[in-house]
């Protein structure tokens, strides 16, 4: 290893946890605590390096083919939200369920089942497969549209009247692109901008964050979408981007001596790992 690169290193305070991770965690860790386990439906957090403390703890993590045999235990809803089988399963096997489902998820869970019920034409800006897709999708019993770009909207034959939703993770100004697009193209648009604030403010933040280092590093699981969007934005201010997930990731032969480092992640990446990070990168 080299040594004495003498690297100034900040981590951008802006970054970590959202407000709807923090509580879902905290949570957990409040009943762990309590009585010693607690089973999650699904992965608590796009991070492994934060499940795998919370496993050490006595966290369960189960998918849904483990919840519909389980009985008589108390599961934690994580942030990403359900759907409603979910619910209809738990009260079927007695289950309680402790739902950390985040606020501004719940919020758009209710304004699709409103425009569900009066029999609106539902397309939803989002991942496949993504926790909080689905449980959206459950509001329409699997009816709304997914779609993860405009390519893939335009294959579908679309109505001439459109109610627009988006992942609360999703890029504002692709949402906006999106939307503006499609009323070019002579459709009536109903557009619901239920992005989260706290996830799209953190793109002008890291922007202004990345300018000003010599080399960022980005933090955060391969797993996070919200991942993947900030890298790209970080990568796209300062090509001098280097992704990881944890601190064995580091390459010393990325910096040059004296130089500026910043240090940044996702909505799911605990504030821990990125000081893990930065402790490394001082020892370089």
């Amino acid at each position: 290893m080299q040594s004495g690169l003498h690297l100034s290193v900040r981590i951008d305070p802006n970054s970590g946890f959202c407000f709807g991770v923090i509580y879902a965690i905290q949570m957990a860790e409040d009943i762990l605590a309590e009585q010693g386990y607690l089973y999650c439906l699904g992965d608590i957090v796009h991070n492994d390096e934060e499940v795998q403390r919370l496993e050490h703890k006595g966290l369960r993590i189960i998918g849904h083919e483990q919840f519909a045999d389980l009985r008589n235990e108390a599961v934690l809803i994580r942030a990403h939200g359900e759907p409603p089988s979910t619910y209809q399963r738990a009260m079927e096997n007695n289950l309680t369920l402790i739902d950390a489902s985040c606020p501004v998820v719940l919020k758009l869970q209710n304004r699709i089942k409103t425009s569900f019920d009066r029999r609106e034409k539902i397309f939803i800006y989002g991942k496949h497969g993504h926790a909080e897709v689905l449980g959206l999708l459950g509001q329409t019993g699997g009816e709304a549209v997914v779609f993860e770009n405009l390519e893939e909207l335009l294959h579908h034959e679309l109505p001439p009247t459109i109610t627009l939703y988006s992942q609360t993770t999703k890029s504002t100004d692709s949402f906006y692109r999106i939307k503006n697009e499609l009323i070019g193209r002579g459709y009536n648009i109903n557009a619901n901008d239920t992005i989260c604030r706290q996830v799209s403010n953190r793109d002008q933040d890291l922007r202004r964050f990345a300018a000003k280092f010599d080399q960022i590093v980005f933090v955060s699981g391969t797993k996070s979408s919200n991942g993947k969007v900030l890298y790209q934005v970080c990568k796209d201010t300062n090509p001098q981007t280097h992704f990881v997930s944890r601190t064995e990731e580091l390459c010393p032969s990325w910096f040059a001596a004296g130089q500026s480092v910043g240090i940044c992640g996702a909505t799911s990446t605990p504030m821990w790992l990125m000081e893990q990070v930065r402790d490394a990168l001082e020892r370089f």
